[in-house]
């Protein structure tokens, strides 16, 4: 077998290891970031660790799965898998996704056109594990063979043996994908590998009680227990955005209040709560905003309306419609005009485009970006700004679910444009660009040496797009911005700069849209945005 070269055939063998990655193998990164030696050490998957439970996929382990004890055990675990795939092609059980499931079945061309698409893929020098089609290809033969018992599938479309292992390791390799979605975008058919990923991912939560505990038990198990993601209930988020309206009325020198539960207000806005403990000043300059602006607008104090989160969208169709429903139940509530989603790009999709398909008739709220309303206020000089004082490089992430799959491209860039004399595009950019390598959940994941694979291969790519975007000034002694107006990305962001010393080597910055509004607004105390306090 030729190196990083796999078959299918090879997924179910009773090896200690499928796939391994090499430093050398890696996609090469631009100076000061291109030598091997300084390539961060991956922390070794503990023994124990490997003894209880799955972990020859690849070098790494995000689900740590446990091995099954017993041959009756294993039995039932392939049949709850196999019962969980039979659903995914029922109408009653599946009418969300089933059509676009039918037609990513039965129209791959296995032209390959999608694997150049693929950031992870390219980032992992082309190793076969990582290419979408691979994973897609194990999942078709599985489904025409086991569940739909095609006759003679196994020589039409290729044959695979169904064992625990090929189901652990398609488990594990379901979370080697971040749900980009750049392959289907590149698919001239509109296959969607991303889509496949999902819906595997919902049968193993569905079905089988497995996912990853960051998104499920810490996610949204929790957040509909506590009210959010991170455990905060109303009192404490209360209390944190009574901290974060004192320190921006001392830092902006206006007088900040966050209004809650304002009956009737015109918007209802939702942030992803992270924001309130990870990066406060986002969750305050959208109050800086806002209030200059004019705008009636209020926060939500009912048990989950207060977190815009979703994790239910990268696992778990029952969780998402909890959820989602949760948020317009409060906005119904309070009678506001309309919910406006904050920089939270899973939120944004969650909220409109997948939910959609649950909140009909008087549910049917209606719902905004945060990118369209702030393009209003900012092109309509509702707020005075004065752009020399964001007079520094600044270029712009685009988050997948925001941009590429809802098409909001250009509001944000137009507010750029307006207000950032130095503003760069990536290459590519828009609809083209690519993931931060922490989508579908990878952002705040890092369980046993997960967190090596999201920022040495998922984020590698992204890495490199923004040191090339900053090619014309590339050393610390020009402080430079990267605006990313998304929570999750802004998660993944943070620790891929800190994991190759980004701020150090070449003095980036990251942070969201709103701080840039605000930074730019002459009523505002200059020095917002400060390099001395980020990380």
């Amino acid at each position: 077998m030729k190196k990083n070269k796999l078959k299918i055939k090879d997924f179910g063998k009773d090896t200690d290891q499928l796939a391994h990655i090499e430093p050398r193998d890696l996609m090469p990164l631009p100076p000061p970031y291109d030598k091997i030696e300084d390539e961060p050490k991956w922390q070794e998957i503990k023994q124990d660790v490997k003894d209880k439970c799955e972990c020859s996929l690849d070098d790494t382990v995000v689900l740590a799965i446990p091995k099954p004890k017993t041959p009756e055990e294993e039995k039932e675990l392939v049949n709850k898998f196999l019962s969980g795939l039979k659903k995914l092609f029922e109408k009653e059980n599946n009418w969300p996704f089933l059509q676009q499931l039918m037609l990513s079945l039965e129209n791959c061309a296995k032209c390959q056109t999608c694997v150049d698409s693929c950031p992870i893929y390219e980032a992992s020098g082309n190793n076969d594990l990582y290419r979408p089609t691979y994973r897609s290809e194990i999942w078709r033969r599985i489904v025409k063979k086991y569940v739909l018992k095609k006759p003679f599938a196994k020589f039409t479309d290729g044959d695979i043996d169904l064992n625990w292992k090929t189901i652990a390791r398609l488990l594990e390799l379901s979370y080697r994908c971040t749900i980009c979605r750049r392959c289907a975008q590149a698919c001239p058919i509109g296959v969607d590998n991303a889509l496949i990923t999902h819906e595997l991912r919902k049968v193993f939560s569905q079905e089988m009680g497995i996912a990853a505990k960051e998104i499920h038990e810490k996610g949204s198990v929790l957040q509909l227990q506590v009210g959010s993601s991170t455990g905060m209930n109303t009192e404490v988020v209360k209390d944190n955005i009574d901290f974060i309206d004192e320190d921006m009325t001392e830092l902006t020198g206006l007088e900040v209040k966050t209004p809650w539960d304002v009956k009737g207000a015109d918007v209802l806005l939702l942030h992803n709560a992270g924001e309130i403990i990870a990066w406060p000043e986002n969750p305050g300059a959208f109050a800086i905003i806002l209030q200059a602006a004019g705008i009636s607008w209020t926060l939500a104090s009912e048990a989950v309306a207060y977190d815009g989160i979703n994790y239910g969208l990268w696992y778990d169709d029952t969780q998402l419609a909890k959820v989602a429903l949760k948020h317009v139940q409060a906005a119904k509530k309070l009678g506001v005009k309309k919910i406006v989603i904050g920089e939270c790009g899973h939120a944004h999709k969650a909220l409109t485009v997948i939910a959609d398909r649950i909140l009909t008739g008087d549910l049917n709220v209606p719902r905004e970006s945060a990118m369209t309303l702030l393009e209003d206020i900012v092109m309509n000089d509702k707020i005075k700004l004065d752009p020399s004082r964001n007079n520094f490089p600044v270029t712009l992430h685009d988050p997948c679910n925001m941009v590429r799959l809802m098409g909001i491209v250009e509001p944000q860039r137009r507010i750029l444009r307006k207000i950032c004399p130095q503003f760069r595009e990536m290459t590519p950019h828009g609809v083209h660009n690519y993931c931060c390598g922490g989508g579908s959940g990878f952002a705040i994941m890092s369980g046993h040496n997960f967190n090596d694979w999201r920022l040495s291969i998922s984020g590698r790519k992204k890495l490199k797009q923004v040191i090339d975007a900053f090619s014309d000034k590339p050393g610390p002694e020009t402080p430079k911005y990267l605006c990313a107006p998304c929570s999750n990305c802004k998660g993944q962001l943070r620790d891929l700069l800190q994991y190759y010393d980004v701020k150090e080597k070449s003095n980036i910055i990251y942070g969201g849209l709103v701080e840039l509004i605000v930074n730019a607004m002459v009523d505002v105390k200059e020095g917002f945005i400060s390099w001395d306090d980020a990380f």
